[in-house]
């Protein structure tokens, strides 16, 4: 059986604290916490040039920018814990060969994980996450970036031949418009054009994604769709918004304004912060982890503790933090998150428990 080569700092997190340059305390509550992150999208560079999963990787040719900031050996040294693994959309494909192409992906995807059982299991309910974690594995949950993924008729239904023991879908989340306008809706991408809205197809589409208890994801979507969606969806079910910057801190098109972030909030639902630098408000290509903890805590002083996550974008061809590169240099958000007051308490919420109560109201 394979198994992937890596340090468990849980042997000695003091030597960790001092590679890092923090506390021992922040490793320590980072190492007794899930750590969980909304948004992982490796698998774009596997699909682009054969990018292996299983290998360990240095930062690449740019400097950990674009990609080379996560991989399943750095994740599992980093005990991260649990993530979702993104199955992004090319939405230039025509609708049957962006289908086909989902349908070999999500094959490509989970044979990875099942190539590597003794480190990574594929996970959709708490229950499930739980067990994986508790056997000392990588809890992988699926997600969909573009909902036009599957915007065919009848297409979702590729959805109910992937399922797992308790009849659930293995796709968790489906993030509903990318970067492009569909037959859903519009991005909030400034190419969208003047309509901002979700369209009949969309909001038919929402009902089938709560029907099946698949997390509406509204991240990257316009501010009128949003609504739209906060509108049409199943008022039992949270919304989730998995990688994300504010508007309370920084002004920008990629980002939620306090009334959206209430929305999400009223319903049960998380957010999660992502690392571009340049969306948190920081400099193209000097970010600090800092931003990243601004706008966490933004959310916590604007909705609460218990809608605030982690939802980095690793590898979506984003520039990180300098000081947060990868994913072996997530405690120092930890660090920076208890100099700015917050509780242990909030911080475990931030790193995994937030959006484990949002996965338990979803599925249970």
């Amino acid at each position: 059986m394979n198994r992937l080569a890596f340090v468990d700092h849980r042997q000695d997190p003091a030597s960790w604290a001092r590679a890092l340059g923090i506390s021992r305390e922040a490793v320590e509550l980072y190492l007794g916490s899930d750590v969980i992150d909304l948004h992982i999208d490796t698998f774009i560079w596997n699909r682009v040039f054969g990018y292996d999963l299983t290998k360990r990787h240095g930062h690449g040719p740019f400097g950990a920018r674009f990609f080379g900031q996560a991989d399943l050996p750095r994740l599992r040294e980093a005990r991260v814990t649990g993530g979702i693994w993104a199955i992004t959309t090319n939405p230039l494909r025509s609708s049957a060969g962006r289908a086909r192409a989902f349908r070999s992906n999500i094959a490509r995807l989970t044979g990875i994980f099942e190539s590597v059982p003794a480190d990574v299991r594929l996970v959709r309910t708490t229950g499930e996450y739980r067990a994986a974690v508790d056997a000392g594995l990588h809890a992988a949950f699926l997600g969909i970036q573009g909902g036009n993924a599957l915007d065919q008729d009848g297409a979702l239904s590729v959805l109910d031949e992937h399922v797992g023991p308790s009849g659930l879908s293995n796709v968790l989340r489906v993030t509903l418009v990318h970067l492009s306008t569909s037959s859903l809706g519009a991005t909030s991408a400034p190419m969208r054009g003047k309509d901002d809205r979700l369209t009949e197809a969309g909001r038919r589409y929402v009902a089938e994604l709560d029907r099946r208890r698949i997390f509406v994801d509204l991240a990257h979507i316009a501010r009128g769709g949003f609504f739209d969606v906060v509108e049409a969806h199943e008022r039992t079910r949270p919304l989730i918004v998995t990688h994300t910057g504010v508007a309370g801190v920084h002004r920008h098109w990629r980002n939620l304004d306090d009334a959206q972030l209430r929305a999400v909030a009223d319903s049960g639902g998380t957010v999660g912060i992502m690392y571009q630098s340049s969306f948190l408000g920081d400099a193209f290509l000097g970010g600090r982890a800092e931003a990243v903890a601004e706008h966490l805590c933004h959310i916590v002083k604007t909705v609460g503790e218990d809608h605030a996550s982690l939802g980095s974008d690793w590898d979506g061809a984003i520039l990180p933090p300098r000081d947060m590169p990868t994913c072996l240099e997530l405690p120092r958000l930890v660090e920076l998150l208890l100099r700015r007051g917050l509780s242990t308490e909030a911080v475990r919420k931030i790193l995994g428990q937030s959006f484990l109560r949002a996965l338990t109201l979803l599925r249970g």
